[in-house]
């Protein structure tokens, strides 16, 4: 499972491993979270674009859009068939920018879960495989995404047996382009990184807050932070400035 990331990175890093012209105007985010909206990239037009998208997913024909709360994720081995997601998988894949994800480590029953930060060893930005929807049964229609998770890798299974799937630069260019008969074949890419591609970091439980958007949510595990710090960022503002 996939409950919280972060996207803090400079926006011309985050630009050029999106494939972008253009740097977008970005706020560093420290605790995204679900109903939050965040950015992503999907094909209009025949290239890529810059959106923005509500975490949580509503199918179009859903009739309450409180379900997408529910579904912030979709497991990469159900999601060509299940009824919530088949129609986004087949026809609106998109790219999630992030540079690392959170995951809470139990101790036992009766010790609290330790968050930690997962991201690359080098810090550098990367992409969740997504989906996206339009709902337009309420009065103002709006879009939104979940992330596919599948198998974790090894290295971080005592931590948490599920990851985000993350997308090489070809797979993402796959992921985006592919048409719709041939979605099957995609199934390739929704496989966990190899061992070593990505570290996990304790770090304080500031980010156990919604709440809390700022660096100190990625404190050292030892040097932990009271969890008043900020409130969500709910919307980024104009993209391009």
């Amino acid at each position: 499972m996939c409950g919280r990331f972060t996207l803090k990175g400079p926006p011309n890093q985050i630009a050029k491993m999106l494939g972008l012209d253009i740097v977008p105007n970005l706020e560093p985010r420290f605790n995204i979270a679900p109903t939050q909206e965040t950015i992503a990239v999907r094909m209009e037009d025949g290239g890529r674009a810059l959106v923005k998208l509500k975490w949580g997913l509503v199918p179009f024909w859903a009739k309450d859009a409180s379900i997408g709360s529910k579904m912030i994720n979709a497991r990469a081995d159900t999601v060509a068939e299940k009824p919530a997601y088949r129609h986004a998988f087949a026809k609106r894949r998109c790219l999630i920018p992030t540079d690392g994800f959170y995951e809470w480590q139990s101790h036992g029953k009766s010790a609290p879960k330790q968050p930690h930060h997962i991201h690359r060893p080098d810090g550098e930005p990367f992409a969740f495989a997504g989906l996206w929807e339009r709902w337009e049964k309420g009065n103002e229609p709006f879009e939104t995404f979940t992330i596919i998770t599948t198998d974790a890798p090894e290295s971080l299974t005592d931590i948490h047996h599920r990851v985000p799937v993350i997308l090489t630069a070809d797979g993402m260019e796959r992921w985006l382009r592919t048409a719709e008969e041939e979605a099957d074949g995609l199934a390739d890419l929704l496989k966990p990184l190899p061992d070593g591609e990505l570290v996990a970091e304790p770090v304080s439980t500031t980010v156990n807050n919604v709440r809390n958007d700022g660096p100190a949510c990625l404190e050292p595990a030892n040097d932990t932070e009271p969890e008043t710090e900020s409130k969500p960022k709910a919307a980024q503002g104009d993209l391009f400035g």
